[in-house]
């Protein structure tokens, strides 16, 4: 996940620029636009709407699914992503180009005031990738496996978010928060899981 040419460009305004070209928003489209962040980019851009507390219709799984995917690509390390040709042209959507992905930009811009590289050495080695992946999918399955209608999934998802903002930055400290986010959530999903097991055989016991 090194950097590219374009690194003097903030990445909000290369993800706007690239809202506002012309053709198909598609998660394929990302590996070429982002090169070697795409991994990164394409898991944010994903897990974005789970961490978002609105109803989905069964769309958060979906894009869920493809971020574990790609994760896994990350733990044996691919240098560009894979997915079945069904998923690389799937349009991410009106719902995430016209709203999404704007909010999106506005949350970067506000990370990127504060953030500078910081463990960027450790970010970039191959090891600690894959353990990031594995972290990734850990993540995308929490959110994918929280109580429906709980509004618990949000939390492990923004952790995804904010984790693969931390590696777009190249700034451990921001990954670190993403981490913290991350970790809260599933525990709390745990946790709360676990009462509610309890009571149910409290119940029928």
């Amino acid at each position: 996940m090194k950097a590219d040419q374009n690194d003097e460009v903030p990445f909000s305004d290369q993800l706007e620029g690239w809202l506002a070209a012309d053709g198909p928003k598609t998660i394929g489209d990302l590996d070429r636009v982002f090169a070697e962040r795409s991994f990164a980019v394409a898991i944010l851009l994903l897990m974005f709407l789970p961490a978002l507390p609105l109803p989905t219709a069964g769309l958060s799984h979906l894009f869920e699914a493809i971020a574990a995917l790609i994760a896994a690509q990350m733990v044996i390390g691919l240098r560009s992503i894979w997915l079945p040709e069904r998923w690389r042209g799937r349009e991410l959507g009106a719902a995430m180009t016209g709203k999404a992905i704007p909010i999106i930009a506005r949350r970067i811009r506000w990370f990127e005031r504060f953030s500078k590289p910081r463990g960027a050495w450790l970010l970039e080695r191959r090891w600690f990738a894959s353990l990031i992946g594995l972290a990734l999918i850990g993540l995308a399955a929490a959110a994918a496996f929280a109580p429906p209608f709980s509004g618990l999934d949000t939390f492990p998802a923004l952790g995804a978010v904010v984790i693969c903002l931390g590696l777009i930055l190249g700034d451990l400290f921001v990954f670190a928060i993403g981490a913290l986010i991350g970790v809260g959530g599933v525990t709390l999903i745990v946790t709360l899981g676990a009462a509610a097991v309890h009571l149910v055989a409290g119940l029928f016991g």
